[in-house]
This record gives C-alpha cells, structure tokens and sequence, in this order.
C-alpha cells in the first residue's frame, strides 16, 4: 500500500477498513458498539475510517439539511476518543471518487439475488416505513459496501454478528470479480468484536429516535442529570428493598463502567444496602472519569481560533491518502477488466 505521507503508517500491517453514517450526534452506545474498539485496532492495523455520507443518503435523502453538521461533529467526536490522524486516515466517502466508479463497476456483475437477500433490507424497509427507501440506492448499498472495503485492498473489517452477511457478500463479490477478470481483490475477514450493550436512560435500546442517549458531546452536568434520571427497579419504593438488578438500567451501565466493582454494587442491590439515589450517584462517579476527558478534548478543539479549518485540514489530509490508494485500485481494477484503454 502506498502511505509513505501518513505518519505511523506500517505498510507491512494489514489493512483494516470501517465508516459510519452522519446521521446525527454519537452517543455511548455508538463509543462501545464501535469507536472504542476502533482506537485500539490503530496500533494493530493500518486503518481507515471514513465518513459514509453518501450511505446516510440511502435512507435520508429526503432531507440533507443537516448532513454538514453531522460530519463536522462526527470528525470532532472521533478526534475526541482517540482516533488518531497520525496513525490512521481518517477522509469523507464522498471525496473519493474512486468508491462510485467500483460501486458501478461491481453493479455490473452482481446478481440481482445477492441483493435482495441481503439481510437488512426487508428488515430496513419494514422498520422505515415511514420513509421511501424503496430506491435503486437503497437496493444496491451493498455493491457501494463492497467498493468501500475493496478499494482499499483491506483485508479486515471489524463487525458485530449481525454485520457477518454483509461481509459475506463483499467476499462474494470479490469472488466473482476475481473469477471474471483475475485476481485482483483479497477476500476481507470479519473480525468479530464483542461490544459492550448499554441500554438507553429509559431501559430500551439506546436510539435518537426514543430521546434517551447520552451523547458523547453531552458536558459532565448533562451527563449527570441523564443519570439521575435513569430508569431503576420498579419493584423497588424503599431503599433498604431488595433489589433485582437484572432489571435495572443503572446496573447495565455499572457492568460497563465499573467492572472491577460491579459485583460489590450488585451485592449491595439484592440486600438493600445502597439505595437508588447512592447507586446513580457512584455511577456518575465512574463515568465522569471515562468521559470526562472526553468532553475536555473536545473543548479543546473548539477552543482552537480556526477549528473548522483544523477538522477539514485533517480530513483533506486523510482524503488525499486515500485518494491515492483508490487510485492505484481502479487503475488495477480497469487493466484487468480490460477497458483501461
């Protein structure tokens, strides 16, 4: 690969590729399904993270107004938990060209059958009825997935398990393409990671449509108020009530952010020892000191007297990284396909 320009890039490392959707502030449950795990890979992998928004097209066509907002704030929360521009590039999807030119090179040879039963997509249609997704776009995200992994010879794509069928096809799709024309494209591996699942403030799955994520923009107060806030046992009035913590949203938050001392809370719960308001206020306690120097990079950054032009000039940066091997990729793509001419 070639990377000589980005610093602490190991061209003997395998390439490990993964994007998120602008779709609206990042919260917990964004950090712990993903982001945490991304900053660790940096010093395994030579990794890519890039902004899908012509993804976030797919379902949210419709209204693009604030599609510039979410990539600036998306840059600056990754750039706040660690994401580093000196180890890994870090460039918006729709900068580089060279992912709709494969995009519509795969759709080419990809049958019509892989796509429809792609796992998400009747189960995306059912859960957006509200929206009109039933486009060409919509249909064809994973040819789009599929350029995004390849065009980058990645080797590693870092999934929960319900991800796998998706990888799956870009496997397949490599496949057919190899097939066809030579080889050209590695085969991507799934590298599982188990994330850590928080529920929303309320108890239900953490969700900017249901009003209860704690945003990893929120400041320490705000934080604090949420957790207060925090659904607990119902069955519990008094406080010295035995607990069941099995059903309470503050324990699913303890057993993140505590885990050297979750046994003790847990404990504490069934015997009616620490009562609702104690055991948010020991959570809050926990996790400021995850979060809270979180929040003071990202201060950081706003406080810089041209921040914006700091967070284009990392993401321009890492965009003519990753233009450069997309490059070298579709000139390897047409040679072999034969209308290089």
């Amino acid at each position: 690969m070639e990377s000589e320009a980005h610093m602490g890039a190991n061209t003997e490392r395998k390439i490990m590729l993964s994007g998120a959707r602008p779709t609206g502030a990042l919260h917990l449950g964004n950090y712990f399904g993903a982001l945490e795990n991304w900053v660790k890979l940096q010093d395994e992998y030579d990794c890519y993270y890039f902004i899908a928004d012509w993804h976030a097209l797919t379902t949210g066509y419709e209204d693009t107004s604030e599609l510039k907002s979410n990539i600036t704030n998306m840059v600056i929360d990754w750039l706040s938990v660690g994401l580093d521009p000196e180890k890994s590039t870090l460039f918006l999807q729709s900068s580089i060209r060279e992912h709709a030119e494969l995009h519509l090179l795969f759709s080419m040879i990809t049958p019509l059958s892989w796509l429809y039963r792609c796992p998400t997509y009747k189960d995306q249609i059912q859960q957006l009825k509200d929206k009109n997704i039933l486009t060409y776009g919509f249909l064809g995200y994973p040819c789009l997935q599929a350029a995004d992994i390849l065009i980058y010879k990645a080797s590693a794509v870092p999934v929960g398990e319900d991800q796998v069928p998706h990888v799956e096809l870009t496997r397949e799709i490599a496949r057919r393409f190899n097939y066809l024309y030579g080889e050209v494209f590695p085969e991507p591996q799934s590298i599982l990671t188990k994330a850590k699942v928080l529920p929303g403030t309320d108890g239900r799955k953490m969700s900017k449509s249901y009003n209860n994520t704690i945003a990893l923009s929120d400041d320490p107060e705000t934080v604090r108020k949420k957790v207060m806030s925090m659904v607990t046992d119902p069955a519990r009035i008094k406080k010295d009530d035995p607990g069941h913590p099995e059903v309470c949203t503050v324990f699913a938050f303890h057993k993140v952010f505590d885990e050297d001392g979750v046994s003790e809370t847990e404990e504490q719960c069934r015997a009616g020892c620490i009562g609702c308001v104690q055991c948010k206020k020991n959570l809050y306690s926990k996790m400021a000191e995850k979060l809270t120097p979180i929040y003071e990079k990202r201060q950081e950054i706003l406080r810089k007297p041209d921040y914006m032009g700091y967070i284009k000039g990392v993401i321009e940066d890492g965009n003519a990284r990753a233009r450069k091997t997309a490059e070298k990729t579709i000139a390897d793509v047409k040679k072999a396909m034969k209308i290089d001419w």
